[in-house]
């Protein structure tokens, strides 16, 4: 009986930790990048915490994962487009309240620029425009590109903003290049993501 006891115990303590996310509202903008297609896993990781996931994709993200498949993994609607005339609500102002966090993933060097000089000409930018949430940008892109002196006046600027980024990694590029723009381990963001809002 003692024994039982126990590990139930052990079940409760660890059931709680696996939600240390519960409740929490997470946006994730999907750009167009290659690495778009680990988001669905980092959906599939963020669930398990409790969190629920509602999905912005951009027009190029929508090149690499499909709307079913974010869908069916989120079990809520995906928004593309900022002029959806199906819903009353003014999108990018509803979902920038709704939000815990919003982070951006992968954020291409588009994204990341459009950001740092306050653009708004698409959902995904106006929402995060109009949030007082936490943003937390994940970028991924060729290395040349990450190093560029554009890109990285941009991460700075953003930082300047009080946004939280997540550098990209070293490894092999889709591009078959070796070199720093790979996305962060997904392990890595959804520890983040506890550390900012968990």
């Amino acid at each position: 009986m003692l024994i039982f006891a126990n590990n139930m115990k052990n079940i409760n303590y660890k059931n709680s930790e696996n939600k240390k996310l519960n409740g929490k509202e997470i946006l994730l903008g999907i750009c167009g990048g290659i690495a778009a297609y680990k988001v669905p896993s980092l959906i599939r990781k963020l669930k398990s915490l409790g969190a629920n996931i509602t999905c912005i994709l951009t027009e190029n993200g929508a090149k690499f994962v499909t709307p079913l498949t974010l869908q069916t993994l989120s079990n809520n609607r995906v928004y593309e487009d900022m002029f959806d005339r199906d819903i009353w609500e003014v999108e990018h102002v509803a979902l920038a309240k709704k939000a815990d966090i919003i982070v951006v993933v992968p954020a291409t060097a588009d994204i990341i620029s459009r950001l740092s000089y306050g653009r708004a000409e698409e959902l995904l930018s106006c929402v995060v425009l109009a949030s007082k949430a936490p943003i937390l940008i994940c970028p991924a892109m060729n290395e040349n590109m990450w190093n560029h002196s554009a890109t990285q006046e941009n991460i700075g600027r953003l930082k300047r903003f009080g946004y939280n980024i997540i550098n990209p990694e070293k490894g092999k590029l889709a591009c078959d290049d070796e070199g720093i723009g790979r996305l962060a381990d997904l392990e890595k963001i959804v520890s983040e993501i506890c550390n900012i809002i968990g």
